[in-house]
């Protein structure tokens, strides 16, 4: 799949790893669709990149099937990308003993879980109505999970079960969507320098990568968006969960 002239859909793309992935597409020459609920940060980022902006909350069936036929506009739809996704820590227990509020763990699993295969049957029914490119490939779908999928911290309960849910799904749904050319790849990022860490102190961050084998940072946004990239234009890489964590492996806290 070539980026260039491909139009992608990212959610979550207002900023973050999603706003990365959306400059690293623009960048490859994609025309691309910004799908997020920050309508302020969202259509910032659209007029710089000359994007365009589609409000939308990925639990939404009908908002979400509404970004994608903003996308549709622009011409074919070839690839989405799901970095939409919250993270609340609560133990399963804490020290009174009161247990982990079921509604947040809903909602948790709504957004990241729900919401990651929101987007993904409704790109897929997209991309399948699109004319075949090289070797019958209609599209790529790329979702991200979290290393916290296979090293859960404490108080990693529903961050951890939603996104080892991610996980779970992109094998059957790259053998689902085979018939259809369309390729389905996962990420799990590990510790990456997006805003949610921007107003910790240098010491609070330097502590956060004392785990990380190497190199010894916090990962570069913008390089979780030369991994979609990647993703897109390696036509053989189908059906597979990435680790993008400079060989960490998460203690239990």
């Amino acid at each position: 799949m070539k980026l260039n002239g491909a139009v992608v859909l990212v959610t979550g793309g207002a900023s973050g790893l999603g706003g990365a992935t959306v400059r690293r597409l623009v960048a490859g020459g994609a025309k691309a669709v910004i799908v997020d609920r920050d309508e302020a940060r969202g259509t910032a980022l659209a007029a710089e990149l000359g994007a365009v902006f589609a409000k939308a909350d990925v639990t939404d069936a009908a908002e979400v099937e509404a970004a994608v036929a903003v996308a549709q506009k622009l011409g074919p739809l070839r690839v989405a990308v799901s970095c939409a996704g919250v993270g609340w820590a609560s133990r399963t227990l804490d020290k009174t003993g009161k247990p982990h509020d079921l509604d947040l763990f809903k909602t948790v699993i709504g957004i990241n879980l729900v919401g990651t295969f929101n987007v993904l049957r409704l790109a897929a029914a997209a991309m399948s109505k699109t004319d075949p490119l090289e070797f019958g490939e209609r599209g790529v779908i790329v979702n991200t999970a979290s290393v916290a999928a296979f090293d859960g911290q404490i108080g990693q309960i529903a961050y951890a079960a939603s996104k080892a849910g991610v996980v779970g799904m992109t094998l059957p749904a790259a053998r689902d969507l085979a018939p259809a050319g369309i390729r389905v790849v996962t990420l799990a990022p590990g510790i990456f320098d997006t805003p949610m860490l921007g107003s910790l102190s240098e010491e609070v961050r330097a502590a956060l990568t004392k785990d990380v084998v190497f190199p010894k940072r916090l990962g570069d946004p913008a390089e979780y968006g030369a991994m979609v990239a990647a993703i897109v234009e390696t036509g053989y890489l189908n059906g597979e969960t990435i680790r993008l964590d400079g060989a960490l492996r998460m203690p239990p806290k």
